[in-house]
């Protein structure tokens, strides 16, 4: 039953396949993480930055912001790879990668932190300019605690968003798990099966993470409700 619906491909079949799939889920994991980690400080920055009193400040973080947001993540993609080494720029496709979905995750978490920060009491930022703070200790102590706590729940689903993203790096031939299940589909003409392993590795992370997501922010609702 199962082999006729994998339109008689074996598990043997499967089973060559998977050393494949695994190196190419642990390129897509590790693109994730360096998106993360770059992109979302670059997002606090930017939304600091788009609150900023310089107007220079605010309009170079918007204008980034602006490009990140409304730019496909599959354009960005191919204008990193394709479009840099025309100006003199080449870059590994992975660090291409890197680079263009972490310009696109700064500008969306930088989103998701400003509302944040625009959702904390007027009465938070009126009791620190009461007892005089600077602007990095007014930052430090009461803004950032307060809204990346609220951020933490939507950065959290955003995150799944960006590992779901990765299957776009097969445009660059960056060898992800989508890369794979092409190389696999051209090679044997196994294309549904090839991509239906491809995406049981998807469900297998985003699945879990989707359900940890909503019980952190019914954790997060029941902690703002005291």
């Amino acid at each position: 039953m199962i082999e006729t619906l994998l339109m008689g491909v074996t598990w043997a079949d499967v089973k060559t396949w998977l050393p494949g799939f695994w190196n190419g889920f642990l390129i897509s994991l590790k693109l994730t993480f360096v998106s993360l980690v770059l992109g979302v400080p670059m997002g606090l920055l930017l939304a600091l930055g788009v609150q900023a009193k310089t107007r220079a400040s605010r309009l170079t973080c918007l204008a980034l912001v602006e490009i990140g947001r409304g730019a496909p993540a599959l354009v960005m993609l191919q204008f990193v790879y394709y479009g840099l080494p025309s100006a003199g720029i080449s870059l590994p496709a992975f660090t291409a990668a890197a680079v263009a979905l972490c310009w696109n995750t700064g500008a969306y978490t930088s989103e998701i932190i400003r509302a944040g920060l625009d959702a904390i009491p007027a009465g938070q930022k009126e009791a620190a300019e009461a007892l005089n703070l600077s602007r990095v200790d007014e930052l430090r102590f009461v803004l950032l605690p307060q809204g990346l706590r609220i951020a933490v729940p939507a950065l959290m689903g955003f995150s799944i968003l960006v590992f779901q993203g990765t299957s776009l790096c097969f445009a660059i031939a960056l060898p992800e798990i989508i890369s794979r299940a092409y190389d696999i589909g051209s090679m044997y003409f196994f294309y549904f099966p090839a991509l239906a392993v491809a995406g049981l590795f998807f469900a297998a992370v985003c699945i879990p993470a989707s359900f940890l997501v909503e019980w952190f922010e019914h954790r997060a609702g029941a902690y703002s409700r005291r």
